[in-house]
């Protein structure tokens, strides 16, 4: 069984109006997205298997956000499925439920019940979460008087310890200084030996050859290459670099 299943799936948008009347409220409730919205994912069909890795390419407003954001839950496809078999440690919005008032030990907790960790975990995993975070000596503090790198070392320090089968990160890998990255590097390198599936997001083709055997580019919401992940970077640097070459997939391209 595939860790991750994707069928025709798609997501649809609503163009945002500057005054929406009794009518047209009523109307958005009663009825599904019509020729208004726009499709941020139209289509998309892949399988993941267990251990795979995978990065997700393309410009911005190419869908790949959204899609994670379908295969983690925070959104439904319009059209379409997405299954997803086995835990997730999202490094998505890193610190997204962190509560300002609260101490970092106190988010810890927190955060690490969202991901799923049950008490007894987290108690188990407590001290390699700060060693890995090097924020220790401020766990006691409350979040607020935290610098936003800090926040953000605990957030990943945690996800990358809940033990999860499936890792998905979007751009998040800019975490701290330099020497953190370079951590935050090695981590996610021994998640992948560790058997862990990777889904990644990421405009740097270095980080997608460094962490992924297989890369999926999307264009507009459309899956147009799914394939090794070198051969797949390498045609979309090379649209990138000339926007007048035929899409893959096209008539012209065809000739």
């Amino acid at each position: 069984m595939s860790l991750i299943s994707i069928k025709n799936a798609s997501k649809i948008f609503q163009h945002r109006k500057p005054r929406v009347v009794l009518r047209d409220r009523i109307r958005q409730f009663t009825s599904k997205p019509g020729k208004e919205g726009f499709y941020a994912v139209r289509n998309i069909s892949f399988e993941v298997e267990a251990r795979e890795s995978i990065a997700l390419i393309g410009a911005n407003g190419a869908g790949k956000s959204t899609l994670l954001s379908m295969v983690c839950g925070l959104a439904q496809p319009d059209e379409g499925s997405v299954e997803v078999h086995g835990s997730i440690a999202p490094l998505l919005e890193l610190g997204s439920g962190f509560h300002m008032d609260l101490t970092g030990h106190e988010n810890l907790y927190l955060n690490a019940a969202m991901l799923g960790m049950t008490k007894a975990q987290v108690r188990e995993r407590y001290d390699s979460i700060l060693a890995f975070s090097e924020i220790a000596e401020f766990i006691n503090e409350p979040l607020r008087t935290y610098s936003m790198g800090m926040s953000l070392r605990l957030a990943f320090s945690i996800a990358v310890h809940c033990d999860p089968s499936i890792v998905i990160i979007d751009e998040v890998l800019g975490v701290g200084d330099a020497a953190f990255q370079r951590k935050c590097h090695t981590r996610i390198g021994e998640l992948r030996n560790e058997g862990r599936t990777l889904l990644c997001v990421s405009h740097s083709p270095e980080t997608v050859l460094e962490f992924c055997d297989r890369a999926i580019w999307l264009h507009h919401g459309q899956m147009l290459l799914d394939g090794e992940a070198r051969a797949v970077c390498d045609a979309y640097m090379q649209f990138v670099a000339d926007p007048t070459r035929p899409l893959p997939g096209s008539d012209s391209a065809a000739n």
